[in-house]
């Protein structure tokens, strides 16, 4: 005995105990060439799961936050008292459900050109933030001192489009633009900003942009048929000061000041809808129908490629009197053809305006009275984007008149610093 067993009982105990041993689970290094236990049989792929989608966050923007999918209205005053006694301007904020750019659509910046106001409002309103992707930033009056008067100006005549992106310590217009800059254009990827043609002057829907920059180069793209016009802009603008700090910004020009022109409203109006499928903020509503493609119908329904107009230049009156057009705006002209005449009261005299190049109107004035010298037709040269890039970035000798011109019949004196391009 041992311990109370038998030899055969302590035998039978420690022959259990070994067996017990043996049959432990320990870790051990899987055999040569053995596949891990996480890799899936041959023939089975690993599931591709979907990227998960960016979170979009609320925007933070004077002082409030607006929620994704939802569009909020708030209210702009340049700070320092300078527009208590006026209006606010109305800022427009629909932030998408999804993420996407930030494209920041202003109007009013000269407050008799009512056309972008109501085209920044009726986008602004229209999109669905429940569906979009990104945000719409939509300013429709950004110049309410002006707008509420019915005037291009701010109260001391100075052009606030002149003066971006402004400086806390200049004169009011400086002040006003600073303050807008910072509020409102800091927070955009990308700027529309609306006008019309000035002081009785029509201009042809187009896109005014500087070709040379490549960000917006690619931006002039999203616009569909639009006409695209190359143009360095003047110093101050509120395009070219957003282009300097990397925001891809153009001039849209569309119609007359002081009217409402329901044609080129909506033409606008389709145009960046057109630049927000492009940009894949909103979808192709074609793009989701069930029934079947006819090719046919969309190759004859297609846009075609939008024509770019580089060499473009005024036509000026060399007499005074009362000026009747021959052409309508869009026409194509010949060299040598009659765009309109000027009719002397007094003497009874005319004398004819004829285009000095071949070309399009694509800006014109209203029939007036003007006096010699007056700016009264804008012909473009249509030619192709890869030759508009090319020249555009060759030195040029300047413009006898850049973007709109200031004159007009009863035009301040030049030297008072208020009316210059």
């Amino acid at each position: 005995m041992f311990g109370g067993l038998s030899r055969q009982g302590l035998a039978l105990a420690l022959g259990m105990l070994a067996g017990a041993a043996a049959a432990q689970d320990f870790p051990v290094d899987p055999p040569a060439g053995a596949q891990p236990a996480t890799t899936p049989p041959a023939g089975i792929a690993k599931p591709e799961l979907p990227p998960a989608p960016e979170l979009v966050t609320p925007l933070a923007i004077l002082d409030r936050l607006v929620v994704p999918g939802t569009r909020l209205q708030l209210e702009w005053r340049p700070g320092g008292g300078i527009s208590n006694a006026e209006i606010p301007s109305p800022v427009i904020v629909a932030r998408g459900a999804m993420a996407g750019p930030v494209l920041c659509l202003t109007a009013g910046i000269h407050g008799d050109e009512i056309n972008g106001v109501e085209i920044v409002r009726r986008l602004s309103h229209s999109v669905d933030p429940t569906r979009l992707a990104g945000t719409v930033i939509g300013v429709p009056i950004v110049n309410v001192f002006g707008y509420s008067r019915g005037s291009r100006y701010l109260p001391d005549r100075r052009d606030l489009n002149r003066y971006f992106p402004g400086s806390r310590h200049g004169s009011i217009a400086s002040r006003i633009a600073n303050g807008f800059f910072q509020d409102i254009v800091r927070h955009c990827d990308m700027l529309v900003d609306f006008h019309t043609g000035s002081f009785e002057r029509s201009n042809l829907p187009q896109v005014r942009a500087d070709l040379t920059n490549p960000e917006v180069l690619e931006f002039t793209r999203g616009f569909g048929s639009t006409v695209v016009l190359h143009s360095d802009g003047n110093k101050g603008m509120l395009r070219v000061a957003a282009t300097a700090v990397g925001i891809p910004a153009v001039t849209f020009e569309a119609g007359a000041p002081t009217r409402l022109e329901p044609a080129e409203i909506a033409q606008a109006v389709s145009a960046i809808e057109r630049l927000m499928m492009k940009l894949a903020m909103r979808e192709d509503p074609q793009a989701k129908s069930d029934s079947p493609i006819d090719i046919t119908s969309v190759m004859l329904e297609a846009p075609e490629p939008a024509p770019i107009f580089l060499d473009s230049r005024w036509v000026r009156a060399n007499s005074g009197g009362l000026l009747i057009s021959d052409v309508s705006l869009g026409q194509r002209v010949l060299a040598g053809q009659r765009l309109g005449r000027v009719i002397d009261p007094v003497s009874n005299v005319e004398r004819f305006i004829l285009a000095p190049v071949p070309g399009r109107v694509i800006g014109m004035s209203q029939n007036q009275a003007v006096l010699p010298g007056y700016a009264a037709f804008h012909l473009g040269t249509e030619t192709s984007e890869q030759q508009a890039v090319r020249e555009a970035a060759e030195p040029q000798p300047p413009a006898a008149v850049a973007e709109d011109p200031e004159d007009r019949p009863e035009a301040a004196d030049s030297d008072d610093g208020a009316d210059f391009e």
